[in-house]
């Protein structure tokens, strides 16, 4: 009998936990014996008048206060993670976390505040301090914080599923890792096998002083499988169906099932040991066909990042620093070639990076980015809009209740082309074909990148040719982005999830998408460092 141990956290007494799992093998298969429990004390279950008292103590007594405009979320977040490794249950992790934020702007700057406990006694605390907070600020201040406008909302926002990932039992999902843990290991050098899930279930209230009253409830869900295998000093890894813990959407359990784990763990596992025995990846110039899902990561670190405009006019520069887009750039910038377009698209069902409204209660929005390889639009706030002369394009989120917005990728995705994949390749005569992220880096404006991947082939006479193995690449972004010859068609487009894109001080983690399908690149330096 084993005891696996789980953990769990709680913010202001809104959940209790007791988890123990106890399991047994049996004829070699790991069994439950018994569920997986926790004791849930839940939120004070609040009627839609009760939760308007309490936004509207706050508006007004802000006003009061002396502050020119406010807002407020009350949000709670739940995630489940579950990890199976080498046939061991290593964590269940449960939490849910609730509390509630204000932001002022008084005397032309801004303030925020925020707790975890959702009362009007706390509510008029935390409302004052935010307005103190403001006030001690605008004695700091350059200038006025001025705002674009923004129409009264009242709304409520859901995402669809069609399974409640929080509602199925922990042995059914289970079911799936054991099933895929076991086809990867029968693989003998195969020394760590992983599979994980992860739910998300975000909702909020918001309410500003402008009129606006919006609730909003979104589910994420997602998971993926790794093989690492192991021969002397060499280890190569093979992840599906991307890295980084795998592919995510704002979807319900019926997304996981659909990724059919244990149908590609032997494939994996048999190339992470391929790998062991492939040749390097040659360090020269040549061209570069890059998988969706590395293309995906190339979209979020080349563009995603270099069109917020906080970043752009120096405002948030912590963790990954400013942006080489300067505003004389706007309309007037080749950032790659003609095929090259890019929408900023908040509204596509399934995206990580979909919602009804931002956390300044703008609408969530379609924005051509990059048209015919031309840059035109950033991604902005109702704050820096001002700055441009424009209302706000929807792009201000915040990862929970006590942290302030700040622009954030929605789903910026690279627009199919007309090519298949199989006539691409034959229509490359020599190259290099790479798939599923690795590393990355960047530096702090966005311009000098290198990226290394799993897996790669070469691409002899338009045929795929021999593994390669610790594959990378390196450019510089516009120069890369205008070598672009040539994108796949919407058959092989796919929405793809992050679920760790890091900004600001405190560090804010956002949920973000990003549309593409393979795409081919000219005169790449590959093999960097070798």
């Amino acid at each position: 009998m084993y005891r696996v141990s789980c953990s769990n956290f709680f913010r202001g007494g809104s959940l209790r936990a007791e988890s123990i799992i106890k399991a047994k093998i049996v004829k070699g298969k790991f069994l439950l014996c018994g569920e997986f429990k926790y004791k849930q004390v839940p939120l004070k279950n609040y009627r839609v008048e009760e939760m308007k008292e309490l936004t509207d103590l706050s508006l007004n007594l802000a006003s009061v206060l002396g502050a020119t405009y406010s807002d407020i979320r009350i949000t709670t977040t739940c995630h489940e993670s579950i990890t199976v490794k080498n046939g061991i249950v290593e964590e269940v992790a449960t939490s849910i976390d609730s509390g509630f934020g204000v932001r002022v702007l008084a005397n032309g700057a801004w303030g925020f505040a925020s707790s975890f406990k959702v009362d009007k006694r706390e509510i008029g605390q935390v409302t004052a301090l935010a307005v103190k907070i403001a006030k001690a600020s605008a004695l700091a201040k350059k200038e006025d914080v001025c705002l674009s406008h923004v129409s009264a909302t009242r709304d409520v926002y859901k995402t669809r599923y069609e399974i409640d990932p929080f509602k199925v039992p922990l042995d059914k999902k289970l079911e799936v890792f054991f099933a895929a843990d076991k086809l990867m290991r029968k693989e003998k050098e195969i020394k760590i096998a992983t599979s994980s899930m992860d739910s998300f279930r975000r909702a909020q209230v918001f309410a500003s002083s402008v009129g606006s009253h919006i609730e909003q409830e979104i589910t994420y869900c997602g998971g993926g499988i790794s093989a690492t295998a192991i021969r002397g000093n060499d280890v190569q890894t093979r992840s599906f169906p991307n890295a980084h813990r795998g592919q995510f959407a704002a979807c319900g359990f019926e997304f996981f099932q659909s990724l059919k784990l244990p149908e590609n763990a032997e494939r994996i596992a048999e190339e992470a040991v391929a790998l062991l025995s492939a040749e390097e990846c040659p360090s020269t110039t040549t061209t570069l066909i890059l998988d969706g899902s590395q293309l995906a990561l190339q979209v979020h670190e080349s563009i995603g990042h270099a069109i917020e405009l906080d970043r752009v006019l120096g405002t948030e520069v912590s963790l990954a620093g400013g942006s080489f887009l300067s505003l004389d750039k706007l309309e007037n910038f080749q950032y790659g070639s003609e095929i090259v377009n890019v929408m900023a698209d908040a509204t596509i069902e399934g995206g990580l990076g979909t919602f009804g409204y931002d956390d300044e209660g703008v609408k969530a929005q379609r924005v051509r980015i990059i048209k015919d390889g031309k840059f035109m639009n950033y991604l902005t706030s109702r704050e820096t809009g001002f700055f441009l002369g424009e209302v706000s394009n929807g792009a201000m989120r915040a990862d929970g209740w006590n942290r302030i917005p700040l622009i954030r990728m929605t789903n910026i995705n690279l627009e199919p082309g007309n090519w298949k994949l199989d006539d691409l390749i034959a229509d490359t005569d020599e190259g290099i074909y790479l798939e599923t992220n690795k590393s990355w880096s960047i530096d702090d404006l966005r311009l000098n990148f290198q990226f290394a991947t799993e897996i790669g082939w070469e691409i002899k006479k338009g045929k795929l040719g021999k593994m390669l193995k610790n594959p990378n690449y390196t450019g510089i972004t516009p120069v890369f982005w205008n070598s672009c010859d040539a994108i796949c068609n919407q058959k092989h487009w796919q929405m793809w999830g992050l679920t760790n894109c890091g900004k600001g001080e405190p560090m804010q983690t956002a949920f973000v998408g990003h549309g593409a399908s393979p795409a081919r690149f000219r005169n790449v330096r590959i093999g960097v460092g070798k």
